[in-house]
């Protein structure tokens, strides 16, 4: 149903401040950074006793200098995510988890790209529907990349892509309902929506997997309205039965008159 701006919590308040939001279940990138330093100290700690013979500043700026190289040049992906590498500023592959080199100067690792299922929550604010009323709308877009590749070529920043595509096709929906029927069909709204964005972002090695609205609030005053129009229905409703059920009881003593009328018998029974 329906909410009053004025009942949702302060810190979602704050929260709808910005138009769109990303909720990502960021896993820990500890493993990846330890590595790497790991690496870094490996290499010195090699070159180091190579040339510990020649003991001296060069040596240790030299060893320096092969472990700063020896960082960006051995790479570690996580089980979850694909690392797109250039060649020369041009696609070259995408690595799978695990550890890969890079050719220093040469290749360079563009993005790594998460493959897990992202969680992102949107809204539409003052949103119109169909007969011209703003609403504010809060959902939540389930999401996946498929292809590396397409993720980095082929969109400057696809989080931010994926979020405005998803917050312009939800007030493409609500224009075309009036607010009596966006409430009943909100299922159906969410697998338009799921069509919608799983067509413009396959573009981008996007699959959304759905689309769910959580919650759809109406101002104060339009509240307060379809409150006293939905009482004056109910009223309207109760006064009509009544009418009915009066009628009905008026026909029923209209025919015991006319058969008391007709026949002396049901007269005597009556008696």
């Amino acid at each position: 149903m329906f909410r009053k701006k004025e009942d949702v919590p302060a810190t979602d308040g704050v929260r709808r401040v910005a138009a769109t939001e990303l909720e990502v279940n960021n896993a820990s990138r500890d493993g990846v950074y330890a590595f790497s330093i790991a690496v870094f100290l490996v290499s010195f700690a090699v070159v180091f006793a190579l040339t510990w013979v020649w003991f001296s500043p060069v040596t240790v700026a030299v060893s320096l200098a092969v472990a700063f190289l020896c960082v960006p040049s051995v790479r570690m992906v996580p089980q979850w995510e694909r690392a797109v590498v250039l060649r020369f500023g041009k696609f070259d592959r995408v690595k799978e988890p695990g550890v890969f080199f890079c050719i220093p100067f040469i290749e360079s690792v563009a993005i790594h790209i998460d493959q897990r299922v992202m969680t992102s929550s949107f809204s539409a604010e003052a949103a119109l529907t169909a007969d011209l009323v703003p609403i504010d709308v809060d959902a939540v877009l389930f999401w996946m990349v498929w292809d590396a590749k397409k993720a980095c070529l082929e969109v400057e920043n696809y989080p931010k892509a994926v979020l405005w595509s998803a917050q312009t096709a939800m007030r493409d929906a609500i224009g075309q309902l009036n607010l009596a029927d966006i409430s009943v069909r909100r299922k159906q709204i969410d697998r338009e929506l799921e069509a919608a964005l799983s067509e413009k972002c396959e573009a981008w090695g996007v699959t959304v997997l759905s689309v769910e609205i959580r919650d759809i609030m109406i101002p104060h005053e339009l509240q307060d309205a379809l409150s006293r129009e939905a009482q004056a229905e109910r009223e309207k409703n109760a006064r009509v039965i009544l009418a009915e059920i009066e009628k009905d009881i008026s026909e029923m003593y209209v025919e015991a008159a006319e058969t008391y009328e007709k026949s002396d018998k049901a007269m005597q029974l009556r008696a």
